[in-house]
């Protein structure tokens, strides 16, 4: 995949900071500079292509929005702000996304992957009763894009910022809360028995008051998952 130019137009140091850092984790986004101000940043633009600006709306000079109407080609536009009520504004301007700081890591990709119409978590359902390709998931994993079967997955776990994604043989570490991927699986197929664990029900060998076997692997049931998991893998 051909990478992206970007830059990233904000005038709060820590703010531009946090961008650049996820920037720097998204494999198809080159940074090609950091303006505090809408005009350094148009000089830019007149230097180099850029298809995507993170773009702050209370700037100095030029403020974010003035800046928009200014461009007669416009690149992809993802505003960040600490402000909601210009969120509507800034969609008939046609901006990419529109994202609240303080900004999450995982929001921030899912705005980015929608640059090229994918979703940084994407199940691929069943298409007029056939499946051209396997359930999966998309992930960022190692800095770049992972594809994970489904039915491959024997369980997930929670480590704080992170879930850590493991099969039979490999296991994938992406930066996502445990309960974002929860909401995207199918409840039919996975269950999560624990704070910190989610499994795939049709690969649990055994199950027992305190934990469950999958091939080789144990995971433990959380005290307050106990009835509730007794009830769903009997």
């Amino acid at each position: 995949m051909e990478k992206l130019k970007c830059i990233i137009v904000e005038d709060e140091p820590l703010a531009a900071d946090i961008l650049k850092d996820y920037v720097s984790e998204v494999p198809f986004l080159e940074l090609e500079g950091i303006y505090i101000n809408a005009l350094y940043a148009l000089e830019a633009m007149q230097r180099t292509k850029i298809d995507v600006i993170f773009l702050d709306i209370h700037l100095p000079k030029l403020k974010g929005f003035d800046f928009i109407k200014t461009l007669k080609e416009k690149p992809k536009i993802i505003i960040t702000t600490a402000y909601r009520e210009y969120a509507l504004e800034g969609y008939e301007l046609n901006i990419s996304d529109y994202l609240l700081k303080p900004i999450k890591f995982t929001r921030f990709l899912t705005a980015v992957n929608r640059l090229e119409n994918k979703e940084e978590i994407a199940i691929q359902p069943q298409q007029n009763g056939f499946i051209s390709d396997k359930d999966h998931l998309v992930i960022i994993s190692n800095k770049s894009r992972v594809k994970i079967y489904l039915d491959e997955i024997l369980y997930i776990e929670s480590k704080k910022k992170y879930i850590q994604i493991f099969t039979s043989n490999l296991s994938y570490q992406t930066r996502m809360p445990l309960n974002e991927i929860e909401e995207k699986l199918n409840k039919l197929n996975f269950v999560r028995i624990h704070r910190s664990f989610i499994v795939a029900k049709q690969k649990v060998h055994s199950c027992s008051a305190v934990k469950v076997e999958l091939e080789g692997h144990t995971v433990p049931i959380g005290r307050s998952y106990k009835e509730y998991v007794q009830q769903i893998l009997r």
